[in-house]
């Protein structure tokens, strides 16, 4: 039986198709990018179709050989990679521009070619004079840093081939295309064909791929989520508005957890590890605020101290007014509710404001307990003192919960100096920490009006 043909139209942009023409692509919003295309539309059984089946693999034969790690020597990237850059993986670093993407991948590049490895940084933005005076000016060594500056993937690949490095940058992803994708550079479908490529080179070959996308105005990864989908680990380099500090986070990592968080500090000569964020998110200072408290949050296996700051005023209008800024609104009207209904305290009558100082945004429970004792300190006038850690989640009921990895907080706060800490009934002890458990919300207020 002959085989039917059939018109359908075609998108040149993403490879959306249509049975109709249209002047816009209903997919990804480009106009006049249909084209007819003629498609056979006859039936085949597969017996009649010539193909080799599907290697069959016995897992219980395969042996696992322990695949060491790249180290970068940066002990906050390190930590949100999962112990370091594992070979043969695909990497997808993002930020908004001007955050410092290209920095720190030079510091990374530096510190894998000082270990005798091979680097190759490749850009389709930059001249090889452009990288090599950043590197020069972040006092970076070249000697091991190779540099291609194309933009067509099949050279790329081609010269990978030839000198099997032991690391490779691109920068950016948005800036390669294939010559066997026939449609501009930067679209989707050259982005996801570009990545798929890299990603495959990296698996056949074991050879780590760093790929820097770049965030469009919506604050997605350009592509605009197929590249996630496809990397093996996806990090974010974030500002989260701390001025000169830069956050590094995980959003996706097949080979680590997702929970870990390094800290930088944007300087003249490049990035400046943190490695006691504490020292950053709570101010030294002796002078005394009322609503101000210090809390411990975790992220990922890392104690760091916060401190809360709450503002409770006299409503002018007839409705009180609730804002917060790092913190879940949604959670501050619980609480601020909680307070009302299971203490003495009338917070009907009264605005709150509420900061997490720093510019972090945390989601932690563990903080519930810090944020009802500063709003309860800034309506009653009483101060907490700076050498105390909060720690605790608040129940609806008003009863105080434990919260998890207690003694990894309580060393974290012993280490920093501080004397007291109120916190749940819980059974954990402290050497040099004056403890002090709390069963509900009334025993916070008479803790302070004491």
């Amino acid at each position: 039986m002959a085989d039917k043909l059939l018109a359908i139209f075609e998108c040149s942009k993403c490879g959306a198709q249509s049975p109709k023409w249209s002047g816009r692509c209903l997919e990804c919003g480009s106009w006049g990018t249909l084209v007819e295309t003629v498609v056979s539309k006859g039936k085949k059984n597969l017996q009649d179709l010539n193909i080799q089946g599907a290697q069959i693999i016995n897992l219980e034969k395969i042996k696992i050989s322990s695949s060491q790690r790249l180290k970068t020597d940066i002990s906050e990237v390190d930590q949100v990679l999962g112990g370091g850059i594992m070979p043969g993986s695909l990497v997808l670093l993002s930020g908004e521009p001007g955050i410092g993407k290209s920095t720190l991948v030079a510091q990374i590049a530096d510190k894998v070619g000082r270990k005798n490895k091979k680097v190759v940084y490749i850009s389709g933005e930059e001249s090889a004079g452009q990288i090599k005076e950043r590197l020069e000016r972040l006092k970076c060594g070249i000697k091991n840093i190779n540099f291609i500056s194309e933009t067509n993937l099949e050279k790329i690949i081609s010269s990978l081939s030839d000198l099997k490095p032991d690391f490779t940058i691109i920068d950016s992803i948005q800036t390669i295309y294939s010559s066997l994708v026939g449609v501009e550079a930067g679209s989707i479908s050259q982005i996801r064909a570009a990545t798929l490529k890299f990603l495959e080179f990296a698996k056949e070959n074991n050879i780590a791929i760093l790929l820097i996308g770049h965030v469009t105005k919506d604050g997605q990864v350009a592509g605009p989520k197929t590249l996630e989908h496809i990397v093996d680990t996806v990090v974010y380099l974030e500002s989260d508005k701390i001025g000169d500090y830069r956050v590094l986070r995980a959003t996706k990592n097949r080979f680590g957890s997702i929970n870990e968080l390094g800290i930088f500090e944007m300087t003249g000569s490049g990035f400046k590890e943190i490695k006691n964020p504490s020292s950053v998110f709570i101010d030294e200072g002796e002078g005394k605020i009322t609503g101000s408290v210090i809390s411990c949050v975790m992220e990922g296996t890392r104690p760091f101290l916060v401190e809360i700051q709450a503002l409770a005023t006299k409503t002018v209008f007839g409705y009180p007014q609730r804002k917060a800024s790092g913190f879940d609104l949604n959670r501050l009207q619980v609480l601020s509710s909680v307070l009302t209904k299971r203490t003495k305290l009338n917070l009907s009558n009264q605005d709150i404001i509420l900061n997490v100082v720093g510019g972090l945004k945390i989601n932690d429970p563990s903080l519930d307990l810090a944020v009802c004792l500063a709003i309860i300190s800034s309506l009653l006038n009483q101060y907490i003192d700076r050498k105390t850690v909060v720690l605790g989640e608040v129940g609806l009921g008003g009863e105080v919960r434990k919260v998890n990895k207690l003694a990894e907080r309580i060393a974290e706060a012993e280490k920093l100096g501080f004397t007291n800490a109120i916190l749940p009934e819980v059974s954990v002890k402290a050497k040099k920490i004056n403890l002090s458990a709390l069963k509900n919300l009334n025993e916070a207020v008479s803790y302070l009006t004491a």
